[in-house]
């Protein structure tokens, strides 16, 4: 999730009412390489990195779940429960060329596009005229017939809704989450899949008697506050259908970044380490595309622990390299004995100098 602030830009489409469409490639890393080499059709393949110097899986497409495999997974311990899995090591270059094709795709219907990563999107249709769904139907076929892969989406009032959805039909498929469906549809929703709730908080919130999050809402705003700090706050609201978070793309950002909440925690500094190169091709990925590479002020590294709390390690001056990321990480991870939630990679941009806008206000 990244965040930006631009209060005027925001409240011009305050009054819309919101269609957001979540789009999700399927398997993309996997997918790419199947669809590259048709003798692996129908058979367990993931992208990774070596078991014999300690890799991690990325990704892996849904023959290799069959068996209990996941992202972020050891290699070793994939191949203890998949002997015929086929790991690749992962070809950046490939899946960015078929990131761009996407976004391309993308930018036709909306400018409001704010992507997450390389398979990954929000988009902003409050007004375009189609029908949403018809909309993110379109697009599919569109990725489709560009690329030969299939992509997954979810359309709602808002991001977090929109992203639950998108979750609802894969592979290939969408669903959609209207507004007066939204109460509704809360009540009986597993608190797991809300943002930021991963296995050991759900574990405390079904130990407190809150599976669903129709369950949840019973608690009070002080309640969730004792038990969860201020990410009690957003619990909340989330638990209840509300997110004002709006799509914001690249154009008016402050800083840009990466993140991933991972379903399982990573438990070691070595699966943190592994996680990194993705991220960070995924962010110079994007800096390319924003043309934004000569204001950077600041390089930094997120962390979200398994207690919800987070904490940032920000430098000035250090070069955009992955082993500076590295040494972020590292420190970061030094200030908690803790497994981690979520990972996160950014720069921030410089500010422009206030005389520059106050010249351009005098010629208005």
């Amino acid at each position: 999730m990244r965040k930006v602030e631009n209060p005027g830009y925001l409240a011009s489409r305050a009054m819309l009412p919101r269609k957001i469409i979540h789009l999700d490639m399927d398997c993309f890393y996997a997918a790419i390489e199947v669809r590259d080499r048709p003798e692996l059709v129908g058979q367990p393949v993931a992208v990774g990195g070596a078991p014999e110097r300690r890799g991690v899986l990325t990704t892996c497409n849904y023959e290799a779940r069959k068996y209990g495999i996941r992202s972020a997974m050891p290699t070793f311990q994939a191949l203890q429960k998949c002997p015929n899995l086929i790991v690749i090591p992962p070809r950046f270059d490939a899946y960015h060329a078929e990131s761009a094709k996407i976004r391309e795709i993308l930018f036709k219907f909306t400018s409001l596009v704010e992507p997450l990563s390389l398979d990954e999107a929000f988009l902003d249709i409050s007004r375009h005229d189609g029908d949403p769904s018809a909309v993110a139907s379109i697009i599919r076929q569109m990725i489709f017939q560009r690329t030969a892969l299939t992509a997954s989406a979810g359309i709602a009032p808002n991001k977090m809704l929109a992203k639950i959805a998108s979750e609802w039909k894969k592979p290939n498929g969408q669903h959609e989450i209207l507004p007066e469906d939204v109460e509704a549809f809360m009540l009986e929703l597993p608190v797991q899949k809300l943002w930021g709730i991963g296995q050991k908080s759900a574990a405390k919130l079904q130990r407190l008697g809150a599976e669903t999050c129709g369950q949840l809402q019973r608690y009070s705003r002080i309640q969730l506050f004792e038990l969860f700090g201020r990410f009690g706050l957003e619990l909340f609201d989330l638990c209840r259908g509300v997110d004002n978070r709006e799509v914001v793309p690249d154009r008016i950002r402050k800083s840009l970044s990466n993140e991933r909440t991972f379903s399982r925690d990573l438990t070691s500094p070595a699966q943190c380490e592994a996680r990194i190169p993705e991220l960070y091709e995924d962010l110079i990925s994007e800096l390319q595309k924003s043309e934004a590479m000569d204001r950077i002020r600041s390089i930094f590294v997120k962390i979200r622990f398994s207690d919800f709390t987070r904490t940032t390690v920000e430098r000035g001056g250090m070069a955009l390299q992955l082993d500076n990321f590295l040494t972020l990480l590292h420190e970061g991870l030094q200030r908690k004995s803790l497994s981690v939630r979520l990972l996160g990679l950014g720069v921030r941009f410089q500010e422009d100098r206030p005389k520059s806008a106050l010249q351009l206000d005098l010629r208005i």
